[in-house]
């Protein structure tokens, strides 16, 4: 029994010892001969130890160098290993990898008969290595005894330092996988010392000036008398260096001049250029998308960025429009040319304010007792605009106009008006004091080219077309407004001379938000301008126009049931008007004192004017000029503004002048209550909101121009006040009059009504907390006491008409 299991046990151990035979034969490396023995673990080299061994073994000294050779020997090493080179001392393929790397750094005298051969390494990662380690000490050792150059040796410096700490450019050799932990060269060792333990020897502790390695030393160890020239400074075509290999291309092995990789600032993106190209040389580093060039990382003082100092770098985020941003048109968003601005922003206006009322004493009011005609005038209105607009532009802004644009601008807005009479929100008594409504409308659609570079200096014509803004003039007096049509526009003269001509298919305004619709107004307006800077003196800008307003025979309700066209007066019977504009206009300074002025006259046809009853001919006249003089942190501002009213209703001329669809910034502009305000008056409006001309329209937004009224004239003294960085303050003092009343007398049956209107005194705050226009908080105070005309109009047989009041406060919110 005991013999059987001896014989099995037997049998067991010669099986084990075959498999692990077996197993140790298939997993031996393969290498360019046959694997020597292996010798035991405890006697494996790191990779230093190696290098520091070969290095002592070819010593001049016989101590030293025997003592090398009795350890190699104890690891397994033959003396034709050392002389072979490092692609053969060991089957480690990470060992050999490591190996080539250190030697690529070591000034050891035999690095380049090693490299050669680890150049025929059977592993392809160890031959890149090696080239590549070959060509980085030819570089650094044809310096020769001459000494380093500055650039030469600060890129020697650059290499020996932990890639984490690499500022661009570098002289760029691609990392080999086992190379030394950060860290590792910090030691203030001397260069002799590491040298004799087989450590690493950091170039940086090699002076500029001084020879590195064997640079410049023949043959015989004797040193040049003159260095040869670094290999990148010689002449095109073969190099000439002190050794050639049939399997080895010195072009091939050239570390070239690149770039280390480095963060953008802010908000990049994705790219979406593709190279196509790589690097041949270090004349030029190709860079595809150049917009996102690296910025090194930089703690200026050390501190960690805190919030509270100042540094050159700032990082971004995809919500962060302050810095550079891919959303914000700061980097491309396709290829290099093609932008997309991404702008959001919120609105929210709160304006209580008192304004003359009509009653319905023939139907219904809200109190009892209420006085006939006009009522309380208090009223509280609130609006809020929510708009999200996209611009794509193709081109490079900055420096010229763009090729193309493309922008999308939705609307979202809710508005809620309270009154404290009936009839005021709707015809209809029975919806009662107050109104909530919203609407969502695209405002802007277009898209715009660049037909034609007319000169060198950016001079061209571009043409645009769908839902876009236009200013007609420099102050908004005639048209400025958010429409359908076609512009053709550009400059010449280096700029100095601009023009435009525009087409506006109008369409329908929503009542309440007074947004676009897409109805069709069934009203067309022609507009042609130019403009000429520097016009007589430099720093003032000439102008003249012509505006063509067709508004056609329609008949509109607004939202809110009330009739919009024609006037709900006289014969109210739809009727056209052909209205002709010729203006000049200037805008500018002579020397300290500034000049705004325009003039405007207007000719035409009313086929059936509802006040007149009648065809009316068209001749009216408007004025304005503003004065204004710079004194320090303040500005003096005075102006007049005049035009023509209409002295006889039956007639046949109508001399009332009359807008497109004014906006004008003049006189207070927002903050004055004269035309903020919409004062209405008996199923017209005695002046409509943001307008200065008493025009007795139904509404600015779907009303047609009428020209028969009693026009203005007005007299304006203020200024403005920069009363620090962040907050302006605006005052206004305007004294305003009738041209002449006989329109209104026989509207209203009432004669003698006389010409003052009253003394309208406004105050405005403007408010930028971040010194930019992301939040913009303004706000308005004003007030309009009445004269003995506006009085006669709007008092009641036992009440007088008092002081009319708003208050506003916007809130603009922009991304």
């Amino acid at each position: 029994m005991s013999r059987v299991v001896s014989t099995r046990a037997g049998l067991a151990v010669v099986l084990l010892l075959a498999v692990v035979a077996a197993v140790a034969v298939l997993q031996r490396p393969v290498v360019g001969r046959e694997p020597r023995e292996q010798a035991e673990t405890s006697s494996r080299l790191a990779p230093h130890e190696l290098l520091a061994l070969l290095e002592a073994a070819v010593s001049l000294e016989d101590s030293t160098a025997q003592a090398a050779w009795e350890r190699l020997q104890h690891a397994g090493f033959s003396e034709a290993d050392v002389q072979e080179g490092v692609g053969l001392v060991d089957p480690d393929r990470d060992v050999r990898l490591e190996l080539v790397a250190r030697l690529a750094d070591s000034p050891w005298p035999r690095h380049r008969d090693l490299l050669r051969a680890a150049t025929r390494d059977p592993d392809a990662d160890v031959r890149l290595a090696a080239k590549r380690g070959l060509a980085w000490r030819t570089t650094v050792d044809s310096t020769g005894s001459g000494g380093i150059p500055e650039d030469v040796a600060a890129g020697i410096r650059l290499v020996q330092t932990d890639a984490g700490e690499l500022p661009p450019p570098i002289l760029a050799v691609p990392p080999v996988p086992g190379d030394a932990a950060p860290g590792e060269d910090e030691e203030n060792t001397s260069a002799a010392e590491q040298a004799g333990s087989g450590e690493r020897v950091p170039l940086e502790s090699a002076p500029v000036g001084e020879a590195v390695g064997d640079a410049g030393q023949n043959e015989g160890g004797a040193i040049n008398d003159e260095a040869p020239r670094p290999f990148v400074l010689s002449e095109p075509g073969a190099p000439e260096g002190p050794f050639s290999d049939g399997d080895v291309s010195l072009y091939e092995m050239i570390p070239m001049l690149s770039y280390a990789p480095q963060a953008p600032l802010g908000y990049t993106g994705g790219t979406s250029v593709q190279p196509r190209e790589g690097q041949t040389s270090s004349h030029f580093v190709p860079m595809e998308d150049r917009w996102r060039s690296g910025f090194p990382e930089w703690d200026r003082y050390g501190k960690g960025h805190p919030a509270v100092d100042d540094y050159p770098y700032m990082e971004g985020n995809w919500w962060d429009p302050y810095n550079q941003n891919v959303l914000k048109g700061d980097y491309p968003i396709r290829g290099q040319h093609t932008f997309l601005n991404v702008t959001g922003s919120v609105t929210s206006v709160f304006e209580p304010r008192s304004v003359p009322v009509a009653t319905t004493p023939s139907e219904s009011t809200a109190d009892p007792f209420s006085p006939e005609f006009f009522g309380d005038p208090r009223q509280f209105f609130t609006t809020n605009y929510f708009r999200l607009q996209a611009d794509l532009i193709h081109g490079n802004a900055a420096f010229k106009p763009a090729d193309w644009q493309l922008r999308i601008a939705p609307v979202f807005n809710m508005n809620y008006l309270r009154t404290q009479e009936l009839g005021i929100v709707n015809p209809d008594v029975r919806k009662g004091q107050d109104r909530f409504a919203n609407y969502v409308a695209v405002e802007e659609w277009w898209a715009e080219m660049k037909l034609a570079d007319l000169s060198p200096d950016y001079d061209f014509v571009s043409i645009r077309g769908g839902s876009q803004p236009f200013t007609s003039d420099f102050r908004g007096f005639i048209f400025s407004d958010v429409n359908r049509g076609v512009r053709l526009f550009g400059n010449t003269d280096s700029n100095r001379n601009q023009f435009n001509l525009a087409f506006f298919d109008q369409t329908e305004k929503d009542t309440n938000s007074q947004l676009n619709t897409f109805d069709d107004r069934e009203q067309n307006t022609l507009i042609a301008n130019a403009y000429r800077q520097d016009f007589l003196v430099p720093g003032y800008t000439a102008s003249t126009s012509f505006h063509y307003n067709r508004d056609q025979e329609t008949v509109k309700y607004d939202k809110n049931g009330f009739l919009a066209r024609p006037a709900p007066v006289g014969t109210a019977q739809p009727h056209q008007v052909d209205a002709y504009y010729m203006g000049l206009a200037g805008d500018g300074h002579f020397g300290r004192y500034n000049i705004s002025q325009a003039y405007y006259w207007v000719v035409g046809h009313d086929s059936r004017n509802p006040f007149a009853n009648q065809a009316q001919r068209i001749n009216a006249h408007m004025a304005a000029c503003e004065l204004s003089y710079d004194r320090d942190w303040i500005r003096f501002r005075t102006s007049v503004f005049y035009s023509t009213g209409d002295d006889d209703i039956s007639d046949g001329t109508a001399q009332g002048f009359d807008t497109i669809f004014d906006n004008p910034v003049f006189a207070g502009g927002q903050f004055s209550y004269w035309q903020r305000q919409q004062v209405p008056l008996f199923g017209v409006s005695l002046v409509n909101r943001n307008s200065l001309v008493p025009n007795l329209r139904t509404s600015k937004f779907q009303g047609q121009s009428n020209f028969v009224n009693p026009g203005l004239a007005l007299v304006n003294g203020g200024f403005d006040v920069d009363l620090t960085p962040k907050t302006r303050l605006i005052q206004n003092t305007s004294f305003l009059w009738f041209d002449h009343t006989e329109t209104l007398e026989q509207f209203l049956f009432q004669s003698g009504i006389s010409r003052e209107i009253g003394t309208d005194v406004s105050l405005g705050i403007e408010y930028r907390p971040f010194l930019n226009n992301n939040v913009m908080i303004t706000g308005g105070v004003a007030a309009l006491v009445p004269a003995a005309g506006l009085k006669d109009i709007y008092s009641n047989s036992n009440q007088e008409l008092g002081t009319l009041w708003s208050n506003f406060v916007e809130v603009v919110l922009l991304y």
